[in-house]
């Protein structure tokens, strides 16, 4: 899948002129976006495997287990659509480029974090450079190629980040394993230095055309990410500060900010971060709803797994990544087969009603986890091919639903509100798992069934919502 396709032949010494834009090496081009993007992925993988030992070395608690997790998630979900739009407006590679070097920081930062608001910090910075590169990086490709090289290009892409995607756990766990946790975040520099110097001399400069660029949206921006650290500072700190002034207070300053946000958006129209005429089509708001609570189940199962795994029945990091593995390689092989054969035979609301379906059938099988003398054989890996099948059968057709549910002016938009409701549904999941980690101290396993009921019950409402709201005819926006 490496090799691109050529350009269709459009004769002479036309097609020899426009072959190579200037500025512009393919190659480098396709090297430097994958890895770019894949940092994104990678980092989040390795750190939930790497938590334990991290949480242990801070004496950081339930709580401070949750902040690692979504310092990161926090500003990448509310700054990645104010990402793309910077892109759009300052140029693409500029802003792919200061992304790559934030995160390079960041990660130097992590890695020599001398105190727990350092490393948060530095989590912090993560979330903020992987938000300039997840919606830089796959427009940097749409500009570099086209016709049935974008297509060859788009489908390397996404299989090398799933694939890195993949491997990440079992990476992260042998490095947590020999070398420490530190080490995982170091290996992240070299990366993102690579990343940094291909595309410095490959990528050329893009922007959108002015009236397409996406508005600097700077006030949603603001007060969707205040509002929800204020809402997921509440919800983590529930459960170990109890129902006080300040947590209720938290709360409704959290729940005001968005409402606040919501508002704004609606006064600006089409020039908001979030255009709310988008939730006026039936199908793309039945599908937001979707992954959300798909995603929030999710979520929660990719961090609550591994540390289960290794605090309550002994696996080592690089154990634990191991038995993580058949769910993102399962994904990968099933994704492809699902896009195509599946979709056109079934649709896109038949699949995601069954796929939501399986992954409810994925949770309830983990839902039967002992709370002693748990066999991974028996206990985990049937639950975990379950959910990856229901994944594999949901995730390609949902990317293509959100595309072909709004008019051809807006997909690009509807395509990043996707990406960061996916994001904040499992920030919001992450945010909760303090009630798991905190009231069931004597016993994980016991915790981990019920968090494992409430991912069943999630799915299922995505499988309700996919059955009623989502049409496999396309509705417009314009």
């Amino acid at each position: 899948m490496s090799n691109t396709l050529p350009f269709p032949c459009t004769g002479g010494a036309v097609a020899a002129q426009v072959k190579q834009p200037a500025g512009l090496n393919k190659r480098g081009t396709l090297i430097s976006t994958i890895l770019g993007s894949s940092l994104a992925f990678v980092v989040g993988s390795i750190i939930n495997v790497a938590l334990p030992q991290m949480q242990q070395e801070f004496e950081a608690g339930a709580t401070g287990a949750q902040w690692i997790v979504n310092a990161y998630l926090l500003p990448l979900g509310a700054l990645v659509l104010l990402g793309g739009a910077l892109g759009d407006k300052y140029g693409r590679r500029r802003i792919f480029l200061a992304g790559l070097v934030i995160f390079a920081v960041a990660c130097v930062l992590c890695a020599v974090a001398w105190s727990f608001p350092v490393l948060l910090l530095g989590r912090v910075l993560e979330g903020v450079g992987a938000a300039m590169l997840a919606p830089t990086s796959l427009a940097i490709l749409a500009d570099g190629f086209s016709g049935r090289e974008r297509g060859a290009a788009i489908g390397t892409w996404t299989a090398a980040s799933a694939a890195a995607g993949a491997a990440a756990p079992l990476l992260g766990g042998v490095i947590v394993d020999v070398a420490g946790w530190r080490w995982a975040f170091v290996l992240m520099v070299p990366l993102s230095l690579i990343a940094l110097v291909v595309a410095f001399r490959s990528v050329r400069e893009s922007r959108a055309d002015a009236e397409e660029s996406a508005p600097l949206d700077w006030v949603g921006a603001i007060l969707s990410g205040v509002g929800l650290f204020a809402l997921i500072w509440a919800l983590i700190a529930l459960p170990d500060r109890g129902p006080t002034g300040v947590v209720w207070g938290a709360l409704g300053l959290g729940i005001l900010l968005l409402g606040a946000f919501v508002l704004v958006e609606h006064r600006l129209g089409d020039a908001a971060m979030t255009p709310l005429v988008l939730f006026t089509i039936r199908t793309f708001s039945g599908l937001s709803i979707l992954t959300f609570f798909l995603y929030a189940a999710l979520g929660g199962l990719m961090v609550l797994l591994p540390y289960v795994l290794i605090e309550e029945i002994g696996y080592s990091a690089t154990g634990a990544g191991a038995a993580i593995l058949p769910f993102p390689l399962l994904m990968f092989l099933l994704s492809r087969f699902v896009g195509g054969t599946l979709s056109e035979r079934f649709g896109t609301r038949t699949l995601l009603t069954v796929g939501s379906s399986l992954v409810a059938a994925g949770f309830l099988l983990l839902s039967a986890v002992p709370p002693m003398d748990v066999s991974y054989w028996r206990h985990i890996l049937p639950g975990l091919v379950v959910l990856a099948c229901g994944m594999a059968t949901s995730v390609t057709p949902l990317t293509t639903a959100v595309l072909n549910s709004v008019g051809q002016r807006y997909t690009g938009v509807a395509s990043g509100v996707n990406n960061a409701i996916s994001r904040i549904g499992g920030l919001v999941a992450t945010g909760l798992l303090g009630l798991v980690l905190i009231g069931s101290a004597d016993n994980l396993l016991e915790g981990f069934a019920a968090a494992a009921w409430v991912g069943a019950g999630l799915a299922l409402l995505s499988a309700v919502t996919a059955f009623l709201l989502v049409r496999d005819t396309a509705e417009s926006a314009d």
